[in-house]
């Protein structure tokens, strides 16, 4: 299967936070932007930041149990190759990034077991970054 980018366009509620945020703590290049809005390349997905006031405060938003940890719900994010989710990891450990999940293994030793790791933009929009050994796991039960 050929699979082609995405496309997510999310709210934020400063525009220099968020261009501070995806085009230098996460190294996401910059497309076209304007007073309301900034494309990014999200690993090859285009996400486009969206001035929209101010966003709920991460405190008010869901979270559901997962494996033991609080997930928060909305997410997005993407699935790296395991060296890239280990810089993505110590790149923003540097950063002084807080995370919602500290990097970590789940699952481990079962179906679909990753590396995964939870943090919030400066608008409070969560994102999962995940990785699996074996591409193959994504979809395992």
């Amino acid at each position: 299967m050929n699979l082609r980018p995405f496309h997510l366009a999310f709210p934020v509620h400063d525009l220099a936070a968020a261009r501070a945020f995806y085009g230098g703590t996460l190294g996401c290049s910059e497309g076209r932007s304007s007073a309301e809005w900034i494309d990014f390349d999200f690993y090859g997905h285009q996400i486009v930041a969206h001035l929209a006031g101010e966003a709920g405060e991460a405190g008010d938003r869901a979270a559901n149990a997962v494996d033991g940890h609080d997930v928060p719900v909305p997410h997005f994010g993407v699935v790296l190759t395991m060296p890239q989710w280990e810089a993505l990891a110590e790149r923003l450990r540097a950063a002084g990034t807080v995370f919602a999940m500290e990097p970590t293994v789940r699952f481990k030793g079962q179906p679909g077991e990753q590396a995964t790791m939870f943090f919030r933009d400066p608008s409070g929009n969560a994102l999962e970054m995940k990785a699996f050994a074996d591409d193959s796991a994504l979809f395992a039960t």
